[in-house]
């Protein structure tokens, strides 16, 4: 799911297409790109061979992109859990023109409740913001959200969120969904992977803009990763790239409610590392030095540190305490710990719930849950799993939100994770979740 994108509007198949160069999109429509010029498009939705997670490291130069399309890293890791780097398992292919698009992922969230709204840092900011009551927050033809209305405390309603699905965003996702995340438009080296002073928007822009227009909160994902970021950036210039990249982001998306400021670094660290600090006397001053960046430019946002198999294995859940831990006591404004919670199905829930309560007690701080999938094919055993993982965790006070990483069977980067067909019939996990959140 990794390539160039554009923004498409197809009547008949009720989609906003974010895509470009070198995506593959179903049927033909018009073709919206960032100077205003119309073009007609066509070609064959993407195969179901599982889209990429979280990403994906950027190739300059790579198919029809001067950004280089981006692919998630593959290869589980020895634990059962997240791919790590290695094979990567793309919609079409990893780096291939008919993956999916790196710079689309789906159009949505929105920052309309958290201008002014404060963060649930260590600092205790109060939000002049933040929605509050029984009812929750109601979209412009979107959801209600019965079970997950009222506020947490950190700015921002609970919600429960989903991704893009290959590069668009269906009509139906804000009947559905309360956040969005980009899977792979928000990364830097699908932004800036063409050159220090290039910068492509377009497919931000139209997500940034459904969000604003339906009242969905929006998360970044994310500001840096060492398994994919512009090839141009080194330990010369690294501090600078990584300061202008945020600014840049947040002067142009003022609203945006969460961002993942770094991703994975318990399993990669990237080339500018140095730049940001390196190791210093904590360990990890880079990443601490990456967030006090990030909050000179981005004083409205919740941010947060993002990784994998940090509630699902021992040893992952006690190295990001540790890493957390260590960037507070260097200095760093962080405000949550997102949980990508993409192995839930291959544990217990109170194996889940017990180590996301180890990281909210031993860090003080609040988790997020940001990549969750439940890779299942039976539909009464995702339902279960469903159940028992989201009731806990949702009734935790300091679970703040979900995001569930892609909800149309085929299209998600892992098999059997999707939640409901292509042409909208519902999994049982899906019809209890919606019962549940009341939506």
């Amino acid at each position: 799911m990794h390539c160039r994108s554009c923004l498409v509007l197809s009547v008949a198949t009720g989609f906003i297409v974010v895509g470009s160069l070198g995506c593959s999109e179903s049927g033909s429509g018009t073709v919206v790109g960032s100077g205003g010029s119309t073009v007609t498009s066509s070609g064959g939705q993407p195969g179901a061979g599982g889209a990429p997670s979280s990403g994906g490291k950027a190739v300059t130069g790579g198919a029809t992109s001067s950004g280089g399309a981006t692919t998630e890293t593959g290869g589980a890791a020895a634990s059962g859990g997240k791919p790590s780097s290695g094979g990567a398992s793309s919609l079409g292919g990893a780096t291939t023109n008919g993956g999916s698009p790196a710079m689309g992922g789906s159009i949505a969230a929105s920052g309309g409740t958290v201008a002014d709204a404060g963060r649930p840092n260590s600092d205790a900011r109060p939000g002049t913001g933040g929605t509050t009551g029984a009812g929750g927050s109601t979209s412009a033809g979107g959801t209600t959200g019965g079970a997950g209305s009222t506020g947490t405390g950190t700015g921002v309603k609970k919600y429960f969120g989903n991704i893009d699905t290959a590069g668009s965003i269906r009509s139906d996702f804000k009947s559905m969904w309360d956040q969005f995340s980009p899977e792979n438009a928000g990364k830097w080296g699908s932004v800036q992977g063409g050159g220090q002073s290039s910068f492509s928007w377009g497919s931000l822009d139209a997500m940034y803009k459904y969000t604003q227009d339906n009242n969905i909160l929006f998360k970044e994902h994310c500001f840096c990763w060492g398994a994919q970021q512009p090839s141009w950036v080194n330990n010369t210039n690294g501090q600078a790239a990584v300061k202008a990249w945020m600014k840049a982001f947040c002067d142009r998306y003022p609203k945006v409610a969460m961002i993942d400021v770094f991703n994975e670094s318990l399993h990669n660290s990237p080339a500018y590392k140095d730049a940001l600090g390196g190791a210093g006397t904590s360990g990890y001053d880079w990443i601490a030095n990456a967030f006090k960046y990030a909050r000179e430019s981005c004083p409205n946002a919740i941010l947060l540190y993002n990784d994998y198999n940090t509630i699902e294995y021992a040893g992952e859940n006690g190295n990001v305490i540790k890493l957390i831990n260590a960037i507070k006591g260097a200095g760093a404004p962080i405000d949550g710990v997102g949980c990508q919670a993409h192995d839930v199905a291959k544990v217990s829930a109170s194996t889940v719930t017990t180590y996301t309560q180890n990281i909210i007690t031993q860090t003080g701080l609040p988790v997020y849950i940001t990549e969750m999938d439940i890779g299942v094919a039976d539909d009464t055993q995702q339902a279960q799993i469903m159940k028992d993982i989201v009731t806990p965790l949702w009734n935790n006070a300091q679970v703040k939100g979900f995001t569930y990483w892609g909800y149309i069977e085929g299209n998600t980067w892992r098999a059997n994770t999707g939640l409901m067909s292509s042409g909208g019939a519902k999994r049982p996990a899906l019809t209890w979740l919606m019962s549940f959140l009341g939506r």
